[in-house]
């Protein structure tokens, strides 16, 4: 291999005095009144710049995920990280290390489901069933839907009505809004309790609108979160705590292992 090849990128152009993402020198991309963090976030990973309302609509989804308080793990291991004494970027390493499937994958997990259901050529209705069957069979819950903490996630409302209106003015096409909103009406069929979609339900559609693979869906949420770490970690190295863990220290954790016994 050529060595001067050892390296290949398509996403910046750096020499000598010279800074261009994609081809955009960066003194404009610094100087322009429409380009801001999340139309950089798009060029970065798409190769070219939003429209202003595609950067916008982005934005949104980037704004509610930002943060949900020290009962979210990620945020609550940034703290207690911070209380060990390691630097501010080590902190929000080891909050978003911990954003997996479980806690921050849900999002992609729905990106992929929807999918799975526009390429289905049933009807959307019968789709959306079998789908939903799939995943029951499989004893694994829809993701996107329901919050351990929240009745009704107070992010769902003003994001979903987002994506309404971005479809309405032709930025979208609302495929993706359409199987989100067939799910939850399905989901919730004879419930008394009903079960609304999360946030990471509703960004999963703006992200999966916008034409973001299902794993760039995770990597947005993560973008997201850090600013939350950030802040949270931030919050925390003032405080003056040391070594604090996940309960307070008059807290022990319940013991069910064998009884004191005498070593033989």
């Amino acid at each position: 291999m050529n060595r001067s090849n050892w390296w290949k990128t398509s996403i910046s152009d750096i020499s000598p005095g010279i800074i261009r993402y994609h081809g955009y020198p960066v003194e404009q991309l610094i100087s322009s009144e429409h380009v801001g963090m999340a139309s950089m976030i798009w060029l970065m990973t798409r190769g070219e710049l939003p429209t202003v309302p595609q950067a916008r609509l982005l934005e949104r989804a980037l704004v509610a995920g930002v943060d949900h308080g020290p009962q979210a793990p990620s945020i609550a291991i940034a703290r207690m990280a911070m209380t060990c004494g390691v630097g501010i970027n080590s902190a929000m390493a080891s909050a978003t290390n911990v954003l997996g499937d479980v806690h921050g994958g849900a999002g992609q997990e729905l990106m992929e489901i929807f999918r799975t259901i526009l390429d289905d050529p049933r009807p959307l209705s019968e789709a959306v069933e079998a789908e939903i069957k799939r995943l029951r069979s499989d004893n694994r819950y829809v993701p996107g839907f329901g919050h351990r903490f929240h009745p009704v996630d107070p992010r769902r409302a003003p994001l979903v009505a987002a994506v309404e209106t971005a479809r309405d003015v032709g930025v979208v096409e609302g495929r993706h809004l359409e199987v989100a909103l067939e799910i939850e009406r399905q989901i919730n069929l004879n419930r008394d309790r009903p079960i609304p979609m999360n946030i990471d339900g509703a960004t999963a559609i703006i992200y999966a609108e916008l034409g973001f693979e299902p794993v760039l869906g995770r990597g947005l949420f993560i973008l997201s979160r850090s600013v939350g770490a950030l802040a949270h970690a931030w919050e925390e190295s003032q405080s003056s705590q040391r070594n604090k863990g996940p309960e307070h220290r008059s807290i022990l954790p319940t013991y069910t292992g064998s009884p004191e016994r005498a070593v033989p």
